[in-house]
C-alpha cells in the first residue's frame, strides 16, 4: 500500500480528498489520491479469521455501488487463500440494496481446499440480512491448451476524450464532482453527449484503467477490474432501445454478475471493455463484456443480468 493509500485508510470515507485531490475542469476529483482511496476501500478490516468488515465512501449515492461490494467480497475471499492460487472465476448475486452509511460485514465460508482448486463462498451482511453473495474459485498455475478471440479494432485510448471532457455539457444530469478512480474513455461518442436519442447497436466499448499506479498485487488488480466491470456494462442493453442513463427515466440495478479471469493483467494499464447485449425481456437485460489488454490479449470475460425498468 502506498503512503497516500495509508492516509486514505485512516479516512476511508474520503473526506481527506477535499483539499489535496486534483480536479478536472468540471471539479471532478481524479488521479492517484482518488485511486488510493479505492485501494484503501478494498483493504478490509479482519474481525475474525473468516470475517471482514468494509465501509463505503462518503460520496456514495443512496445505495452501495455494485462494483464496490463485488470487489470487497472478492478481497475477503482472497484473504483466506494461499497467494500462489489465483482467482479464475466468480459468480455473484445482488440480493438487497446496500446502505452506504453503515459498514458491510463479509463472512467467508472455506468451502473446499483441493490439490489444484480452492473454493470460497462469501456473504455480505448489513443489519443481520444478506445483501450480496459470491462464490469464487482459485487455481494453482497450470500449463494447457491456449486460444482466444482477437481484440476488435478500435482507436487508441490516447486519441479519445477523457470522461471529464465529455461529461461537461451534461454534468448536472449525470452527477457533479463524483470521485472517479477509473479513467474511462468511450470509443464512440456516448448518446448523452451527442443527444442522438435513436436506437443503436446493442454494444458499448470503452477503454478503462485505474487512474494512477497500483501495487504489484495480482488479487488487487483483479478486484479493481471487478469494481470497474459494473460501471458501463448495462449501457449495451439500453442502447438497443434508444434509452440512456441521465436522459431517460431508468430504474436500474445489477441482479447477478459473473467473471472469468483468463490471463494475468494490470488494472492500471489500458483495458478495452467490449460489451454487448444478446437479449432483454421481463424488465431484465443481459449483457456480456470482454476485457482485452492493450496488446490484444483477452484477459477476462463478464456476464451480468440487470433490472431495467424504463419510465418508472
Amino acid at each position: 500500500m502506498t503512503e497516500a493509500a495509508r492516509a486514505a485508510a485512516a479516512d476511508p470515507t474520503g473526506t481527506h480528498l477535499q483539499d489535496e485531490v486534483p480536479r478536472d475542469v468540471n471539479g471532478m476529483p481524479h488521479g492517484q489520491p482518488v485511486l488510493d482511496s479505492l485501494v484503501a476501500l478494498l483493504d478490509l478490516e479482519r474481525i475474525e479469521e473468516n470475517i471482514f468488515r468494509g465501509v463505503s465512501p462518503a460520496s456514495s449515492p443512496v445505495r452501495v455501488f455494485g462494483g464496490q461490494v463485488a470487489g470487497q467480497a472478492l478481497v475477503a475471499a482472497g484473504r483466506t487463500v494461499p497467494p500462489e492460487r489465483r482467482v479464475h472465476s466468480l459468480h455473484a448475486y445482488f440480493i438487497r440494496p446496500g446502505d452506504p452509511s453503515i459498514p458491510i460485514v463479509y463472512e467467508v465460508d472455506r468451502t473446499r481446499d483441493g490439490r489444484s482448486f480452492t473454493t470460497r463462498r462469501v456473504v455480505a451482511v448489513q443489519r443481520g440480512k444478506t445483501i450480496f453473495s459470491l462464490s469464487a474459485s482459485f487455481q494453482v498455475d497450470e500449463d494447457g491448451i491456449d486460444h482466444a478471440e482477437p481484440m476488435p479494432e478500435v482507436p487508441d485510448p490516447e486519441t479519445l476524450p477523457t470522461f471529464g471532457e465529455q461529461i461537461g455539457p451534461v454534468i448536472e444530469k449525470l452527477g457533479r464532482a463524483q470521485p472517479r478512480p477509473i479513467d474511462v474513455r468511450y470509443v464512440t461518442e456516448p448518446p448523452w453527449v451527442s443527444r442522438d436519442r435513436g436506437p443503436r447497436e446493442a454494444r458499448s466499448q470503452v477503454w478503462m484503467r485505474a487512474d494512477g499506479v497500483l501495487p504489484d498485487d495480482d488479487l488487487l488488480h483483479v478486484c479493481i477490474a471487478a469494481f470497474a466491470s459494473d460501471m458501463t456494462l448495462l449501457d449495451a442493453v439500453l442502447a438497443r432501445h434508444g434509452v440512456y442513463w441521465g436522459l431517460d427515466k431508468v430504474n436500474g440495478a445489477s441482479l447477478d454478475h459473473a467473471m472469468w479471469f483468463h490471463r494475468r493483467f494490470r488494472a492500471d494499464e489500458w483495458l478495452l471493455y467490449d460489451c454487448a447485449s444478446p437479449s432483454a425481456s421481463g424488465a431484465r437485460g443481459l449483457a456480456t463484456g470482454r476485457f482485452f489488454s492493450r496488446d490484444g490479449q483477452l484477459v477476462a470475460t463478464v456476464v451480468q443480468e440487470g433490472l431495467l425498468r424504463v419510465g418508472d
